[in-house]
């Protein structure tokens, strides 16, 4: 396998003016971070294709392990790169910004190891059952593995809608599988295997055993700290909150809103606060100095005894 020549490297140009059209700024620092790693070994690969994509036969067989952090990061040809990473950019922008900038690089790092291991996975059980040994030399390389785990997870935070898969409107939650089988008959010479443990890793995430096992991983390595720190709860429908964890047995205050806090907010968000207390703002200007004063917002003893003392000379 070998590079194409990239010649002007349009795909490049192209990838590079989508991030700028974004800007910069405006795109979270994982998946920023994602974007360049991605580009920098594009420019700079540590090995040809040849000695970084991923088979049985060469990590498996060959005990090539250091395959599985390497053909996920290289690229055959600027397009290819291109593709993958405008797919990233905006899966990238949406999920990051549900889950949390250090959660989303825990996913990052760890479907890049997991779609290596399940497609290894995946051609060995095809070889054994079909009989046939050339599955097992099958070398796959790039990013798209990947996106389509994360593809999986987008439609599991942001279901509803459709999407356009060769011109026909797909539900969101089957659009992963139809893009699976509609690259293969756009491209051929995609890795059917590799976009396929994509999807698998991405519903062990959402419906399998995966998120726990990270999470009690997290818990595992976050624990050899000595202060106070963080721990990021997660449902089904991102993050929920905080808790302060404490050494030494000591418990921490909570970030996260405790239900007796209803009684001070009547249940309401902080937007609604605010919303609220600028309304009880300006009925305090526009009624009288004798009228009660609005619920959940309180004068003080100066303030309160200024206002009888007002009240009484009305009343005079």
């Amino acid at each position: 396998m070998q590079r194409r020549s990239r010649g002007l490297n349009a795909g490049l140009i192209l990838l590079l003016s989508q991030i700028f059209q974004v800007g910069v700024n405006n795109i979270p620092p994982v998946t920023l971070a994602t974007l360049a790693i991605n580009i920098w070994f594009f420019l700079s690969p540590l090995k040809p294709l040849l000695s970084s994509c991923l088979s049985v036969e060469t990590c498996y067989q060959g005990k090539d392990w250091q395959r599985l952090l390497l053909s996920p990061l290289h690229h055959a040809d600027d397009w290819h790169l291109y593709f993958n990473m405008v797919s990233m950019l905006w899966k990238g922008i949406q999920l990051e910004r549900r889950v949390g900038s250090r959660w989303f690089a825990y996913i990052i790092t760890a479907f890049s190891l997991l779609t290596g291991v399940v497609y290894l996975l995946l051609e060995s059980a095809l070889a054994e059952f079909l009989d046939e040994p050339v599955f097992k030399t099958n070398c796959a390389v790039g990013f798209s593995g990947v996106l389509f785990a994360l593809k999986v997870l987008s439609n599991h935070y942001y279901p509803g809608g459709f999407a356009n898969v060769l011109g026909f409107p797909v539900p969101l939650r089957f659009a992963c599988w139809a893009e699976l089988v509609a690259i293969h008959f756009v491209s051929p010479g995609t890795s059917f295997a590799g976009h396929l443990a994509g999807i698998v890793v991405g519903l062990l995430y959402i419906h399998g055993p995966l998120k726990k096992l990270m999470e009690m991983c997290a818990g595992i390595f976050s624990s050899n700290t000595g202060y106070p720190r963080q721990q990021r709860h997660f449902n089904n429908s991102g993050y929920s909150g905080y808790q302060h964890y404490y050494p030494h047995g000591r418990e921490g205050p909570r970030e996260e809103v405790p239900r007796s806090y209803d009684a001070y907010t009547a249940g309401l968000s902080e937007e609604e606060q605010l919303e609220r207390a600028l309304r009880a703002s300006l009925w305090d200007q526009g009624n009288s100095r004798s009228a009660p004063r609005p619920y959940g917002f309180r004068l003080s003893p100066e303030e309160e005894t200024r206002r009888r003392r007002l009240q009484r000379f009305d009343h005079q």
